[in-house]
Parts: C-alpha cells; structure tokens; sequence
C-alpha cells in the first residue's frame, strides 16, 4: 500500500466502525511512512479503508480520525478551514445572550486536538496533537479565524504537560495575532472581564453559562457558592437571592470575582457579594458544626477524578461535600451540583447524590439534570465530549 498508512486490529477497526474517532496505540498493528503529526490512511488487518487520520507517534491516542473517507494531503489544510467554518455556524444557530462561547470543541466539531474559545474580540486558542502543531495547520487555523473575527485579538494558551506527552517543543503562550488579549464580556445579561494572558481559563466557565441562568431561576433567600473561581456562579444569583457568599481557594480568583461584582453593580441592584478565601470541606465542615443555614448551594468543585483509578476517592469526595451541603439547606431550598469530570458518569453522580440524601436524611426532588452549554456539543458515539454534569434539586 503506497503512501502513508496505518493498520489497525480488530479492535481498533470495531471502535472506528462504532463511530468513535480514536484508536489506542496498543491497537496499532503497524504504521508505515507515517511522520509525526501527519494525516494518513487508516485500513484494517484486512486492508480495507477505515478513512483518513491524524497520526501522532508520541501519545496514546495514535489514530484521531478527520475523515471516514479517503482524504488526499493536500485537501488537509482546505478541510480544515472549512469545518471552522461550519463550527462558527452552528454557533450562531446554538447560542443566544452572550458574545463569549466555545468556537471549536476538538472531535466534537472534527477537529481534533483543537480548541477556540470566542470573548468577545479575544480568541483563546489551545493546541493539543501534534498535527494540529504543524505550522502550515497553526497558520491556516489562524487565518481562518481572522477572517471570521476580524478585530478580535487571538492569544494561545499552552499546556505544558500536553506537549510533553506529544513530544512537541517548548512554546510560550501570549499574544498571537492582532493587538487585543484582554476584554469584557456579555452573559445572560451580565459583565464579565477576561485576561486571555492570565488565569485559569476565564471566570466565566463558557461550559457552565446555561447552567448559571438555570440557577438563578430557582435561587432564593441566602445563597451560597462553593469553588466560585471568579463569581459565575454567584453573580447570577446575587440578582435574585437576598444575600450571596462566594467560597474560593484562591485570593486571586477572588478578587477578580470581587472586580466582576463591581462591573455589575447596577444589575445587581446594588446588592454586595461576601467572598471567603478558605478551603471547601473546611468551611463547610465549620458552617455544618455551627448551624447555618441556606436556601440555595451551589457546588461547582474542579475534576476530582483525572483518570478511572481516582474514581473512588473522587467520589467519596462529591458525597461528602453534597452531604454538608444536604444538611445546611433549609426545607424548600434549592441544590445546585456539578461535577465536570468524565470518569465519573451521569449514573455515578446520581447514585453518589441518591447515597447522601440518605444519609442526610433529607428528600431530594429533581428540579433539572443538565449538562455543558450548546457550544459544546456532546456527540454521541464519543462519550468523552460529554463530560459535564449538573443537578438542580429541591430539599425536603
């Protein structure tokens, strides 16, 4: 077989054929001509076609597949700008009330091992293969994205750790293209500032903003906001709740959640958000023992479980947090919890939630089940693009 290609098992050839996009390195049977970061053929044992693939020699993804067809090289770059295209168009069908959203959600929109996410006139772009790393694709991608976004500011943020494992070169993060890296942004009717050299990701969490105005259809009386980052969480409930506290590690995240809350002043009708710097379980350990009470909890934690060894301990680690949380709201009050990790599925967060209402002794009824914004679609046959997920639930 001429030209780059790569010969998958059995197993690997079945999980293409089921519609998912990736095919594990202990599948690859062989990969002849292929350099690194390359598009190739992808054929089973038998050598039959199975599309056209993005090969990385470095990680244990080695296959992500572009294309269930034969894809020519030189229709690589064409492809790709093409389907940024159609991933801004589906955007504007999708999504209302913000000008902050996800543009491209890697597999999800076909483009593996990219990521761009829109703030206003900044784009953040996250690069994490090494085909999406070569320079004729980083080119063509932010050329097409310039000409969708104009005057928008692209900046790169660069995972470390990522490139290690792809085995790419250093790079710095910062300012790419145009002169823009830090705006304010519209959500739901709110302000937000984004720093696209600085931060987390952004204090708007762009998977959570549905999920923030769900919130604040149900929020009342005194709320409270665990692992608020920088205010998403808070600041829509601050304009229906009587009083809000915002509850963070990380005095930096703090105070850019305290500068949001400024922004916002009006539309809070003046209402002020108190902001603790302190640990989770602490503080909710020390409320529970003091007696407080609530009327709505949010709990947002980052991913407890990285991979499926820490599943268990993750778990034990959502159970005790909604458990304090079960016992501080009062009767009639409202529960709003997420867990944004993959390995820890639907049925398990239910279950983890159905286990400490028990032990609170406390009855919980299902208000909503949701997941990430519209901008990040799920697709159906990649369970990994379906990661978030978050209950909002009436006490009894």
């Amino acid at each position: 077989m001429a030209g780059p290609h790569v010969v998958v098992s059995r197993k690997g050839a079945n999980r293409i054929r089921s519609g998912h996009p990736w095919v594990y390195r202990s599948d690859i049977v062989k990969a002849a001509n292929v350099p690194a970061g390359t598009l190739a053929l992808v054929v089973d044992e038998q050598g039959r076609r199975l599309g056209s693939a993005l090969y990385s020699d470095a990680s244990e993804i080695a296959v992500r597949l572009l294309s269930r067809t034969a894809l020519e090289p030189e229709r690589l770059v064409s492809t790709i700008r093409e389907r940024i295209r159609e991933a801004q168009a589906y955007r504007e069908r999708v999504v209302r009330d913000t000008n902050a959203y996800r543009v491209i959600f890697s597999e999800a929109d076909g483009l593996p091992g990219l990521i761009v996410d829109r703030y206003n006139d900044v784009l953040s772009l996250q690069v994490l293969t090494q085909a999406m790393d070569r320079q004729e694709i980083r080119d063509a991608v932010i050329a097409e994205l310039a000409e969708l976004f104009p005057a928008a500011g692209i900046s790169e943020r660069v995972d470390e750790r990522i490139r290690e494992l792809e085995q790419l070169p250093p790079r710095s993060g910062g300012l790419i293209h145009g002169e823009k890296s830090a705006t304010t942004i519209m959500m739901n009717g709110l302000q937000l500032r984004y720093d696209g050299l600085s931060g987390q990701k952004t204090g708007a969490f762009l998977d959570q903003r549905e999920n923030y105005a769900a919130a604040a259809r149900y929020g009342r009386g005194n709320a409270l906001d665990v692992f608020c980052y920088q205010g998403g969480f808070a600041l829509h409930l601050a304009r229906v709740c009587e009083h809000v506290t915002g509850v963070d590690a990380s005095r930096a995240a703090l105070e850019a959640a305290d500068e949001n809350a400024a922004l916002n002043r009006d539309a809070l009708g003046g209402r002020d958000i108190e902001w603790i710097e302190a640990n989770a379980f602490d503080l909710l350990r020390g409320y529970a023992d003091e007696g407080r009470q609530f009327d709505t909890i949010v709990l947002d934690p980052p991913a407890f479980a990285k991979n499926k060894r820490s599943l268990p301990t993750a778990l034990r680690g959502y159970k005790e947090l909604n458990l304090r949380a079960l016992k501080m709201l009062r009767p009639g009050g409202t529960l709003v919890t997420c867990s944004c990790s993959f390995h820890v599925s639907e049925t398990d967060f239910i279950e983890m939630l159905a286990a400490a209402s028990l032990d609170a002794h406390r009855e919980l009824r299902v208000l909503e089940k949701r997941g990430q914004a519209l901008d990040h679609p799920s697709v159906l046959n990649v369970p990994e693009t379906s990661y978030l997920k978050c209950v909002i639930a009436g006490v009894r």
